[in-house]
């Protein structure tokens, strides 16, 4: 099983993804890292991506996905999905992975953005964020990002049917 948690930037991905993974005794997968050097420096100079700077740092998630389902192995990937087309190049039909979105309002995530720091992704790039994405329908799990960390993973797991035993 491959879990992939979705959301603008700042909605809590990498925290929520990373406690599932160690909670599970899976791979976690930050996207973030995935993004090509030429993305990141994009970023960093406050420039929002578009679809054709995404399009390497998909492919390479969507590799990283078949590999741990040909491998037979189960993990977490933190990876924003924004937009349907995005989720389809993650495999979003296989049986086998599933989407987690972490969604909130705009100032919620925006203060939360604020108060990061070390990150490339400023918080002034929050709207971008906000105008390219497509909320996921029925084939995700919705949760509220305003819930605890813990909280979530627990909603999760349970969701998912988890044995949180490893």
């Amino acid at each position: 099983m491959v879990i992939v948690v979705m959301g603008v930037s700042g909605c809590g991905k990498s925290t929520v993804g990373e406690a599932l993974a160690a909670l599970m005794d899976w791979e976690y997968h930050e996207g973030d890292a995935y993004h090509p050097p030429e993305n990141v420096a994009k970023m960093a100079r406050g420039e929002p991506l578009n679809d054709d700077d995404r399009a390497p740092w998909l492919t390479a998630l969507r590799v990283a996905i078949e590999q741990m389902l040909e491998n037979d192995s189960s993990g977490v990937v933190a990876c924003s999905a924004l937009k349907e087309a995005y989720r389809e190049r993650l495999l979003i039909d296989h049986p086998d992975v599933h989407f987690v979105y972490l969604h909130g309002d705009f100032d919620t995530i925006y203060n939360r953005m604020k108060a990061r720091a070390g990150h490339y992704m400023k918080a002034a790039m929050l709207q971008s964020q906000f105008d390219a994405l497509e909320p996921p329908g029925k084939e995700a799990l919705r949760l509220d990002v305003t819930q605890p960390p813990d909280v979530l993973v627990a909603a999760v797991s349970e969701a998912l049917g988890l044995n949180t035993v490893p």
